[in-house]
């Protein structure tokens, strides 16, 4: 592999408590893997939803901030969480392509500087262990490989939608969550269920929707023959595991599994 390559990282609020393994499993796999992420300096909540007001402005700024220090940095901008990513990059979209957008946006952030259109590229981890780490040189350092466990990857939404501006991977038969645990030595497991909103936003309208859907994904991986899930959501994690019903399937992040594949696990919980 090439030298270090050097991220900005946009942990996302959730990675700062309740999801701090799943932060700090990528941070320390990347080194092994060779590339780091360095977090950007005083980064603000992103919002956690993208706001679908045509003339909603002010909850697009943190993003385009912290879009504006990677560009400042010349990095790339790495996210982990399925929510941060969709947001962010959707406001980057508006960035390049919407002038309305653009021009209030750098109206407001003026005073700060900041004259921002669309230059950072925003990539989730997957992606870059996809892209540019490469599967096959994942493969090469994987000490720990795990055989015999049969894995379903759980996307939700928030990765694969809106598709044309995302463009992570195919959202009704995507692939790179079984690469990837093809990669570390383990078996995929393919279920119905695995590119379905797991509902956790109805929460609030309507408790009754995340349960049901919760227990639909489950059951059918479940039948499907998968040992766990894997998957990158903070927010699916927490549906899932709290709508359990009568499921034995827990629900990791992908970075855990990621660290454990590559001998690393026990030295990070020491750090934890």
């Amino acid at each position: 592999m090439e030298t270090t390559r050097h991220y900005a990282y946009f942990p996302g609020c959730t990675l700062k408590n309740k999801a701090l393994d799943l932060d700090l499993y990528a941070r320390k796999s990347a080194e092994v893997l060779g590339f780091t992420l360095d977090e950007i300096p005083e980064w603000q909540c992103c919002g956690g939803e993208y706001p679908l007001a045509k003339n909603e402005i002010a909850t697009k700024l943190s993003s385009v901030r912290a879009l504006a220090d990677a560009q400042k940095a010349g990095k790339d901008l790495v996210t982990l969480c399925s929510a941060c990513y969709n947001v962010i990059k959707q406001v980057n979209n508006d960035m390049r392509t919407d002038e309305n957008v653009i021009l209030k946006v750098n109206n407001y952030l003026a005073k700060d500087d900041i004259q921002y259109h669309g230059e950072t590229n925003v990539v989730h981890y997957l992606e870059v262990l996809r892209d540019v780490v490469g599967w096959d040189n994942v493969k090469a350092a994987v000490k720990n490989p795990l055989k015999g466990k049969k894995i379903g990857a759980y996307y939700g939404c928030l990765l694969l939608r809106p598709a044309g501006v995302l463009e992570f991977d195919d959202p009704e038969n995507p692939q790179i969550i079984e690469d990837f645990i093809k990669a570390i030595g383990a078996t995929p497991v393919i279920y119905a269920q695995r590119n379905e909103c797991c509902g956790a936003y109805t929460a609030l309208e309507d408790a009754d929707i995340p349960a049901k859907r919760a227990k639909a994904i489950l059951a059918n991986a479940e039948e499907q023959g998968a040992d766990f899930l894997v998957t990158s959501c903070p927010l699916c994690r927490y549906n899932l595991a709290k709508n359990k019903g009568g499921s034995k399937l827990d629900v990791i992040y992908f970075t855990e599994l990621l660290a454990e594949a590559l001998g690393i696990k026990d030295a990070c919980q020491g750090v934890a």
